[in-house]
């Protein structure tokens, strides 16, 4: 499966190493020298080097050796292959893609609804649920989601008084 991982940003430099606006929290991972990004516009870029300077990632490419062949590459989206089975090295930490299409339980048992989409919000993340057509908005934080259960596609919630209650209808 192709994941989002980046945007190219402005060229740094003049022997065509880009800045990188980083959408992935495993950096060292995804950028590693040798690794393939695909592009948008379908052609497949290759990391020479990958580092860390004054708080942004820079990027060397194989092939890219000119400030205006960066260029060419800035804004462009970058995703990498990743396996639909793999997951995160820490515990407490998933891919959206793991967690879209989970089902969503009380801990009573009832039935909530289905991750649709995971928001990325600058405080944390939130989990969009819908059951029929009915949408609801649960805050991703292990007070509220106390078990998430990969191998199961299974969500447990203990939602505190009200959060159901707010429902946005999806048929706006």
């Amino acid at each position: 499966m192709l994941v989002t991982v980046g945007r190219i940003g402005k060229p740094h430099g003049i022997r065509g190493q880009v800045t990188l606006e980083v959408r992935t929290d495993e950096p060292e991972l995804r950028f590693a020298p040798g690794t393939t990004l695909h592009r948008e516009s379908g052609s497949d870029l290759i990391v020479s080097e990958f580092h860390w300077h004054s708080g942004r990632v820079l990027l060397k490419l194989v092939g890219v050796d000119s400030r205006s062949a960066a260029e060419n590459l800035r804004d462009s989206i970058i995703t990498v292959e990743r396996a639909e089975s793999e997951v995160p090295e820490e515990d407490d930490e998933y891919y959206d893609s793991n967690l879209i299409g989970c089902e969503v339980r009380s801990v009573p048992g009832e039935l909530i609804g289905t991750v649709t989409d995971v928001l990325h919000l600058p405080s944390q993340e939130v989990l969009v649920v819908v059951q029929g057509t009915t949408e609801h908005l649960i805050p991703f934080v292990e007070s509220i989601v106390p078990n998430v259960d990969i191998g199961a596609k299974r969500i447990t919630i203990d939602a505190p008084e009200g959060l159901l209650i707010q429902e946005v209808s999806s048929e706006s």
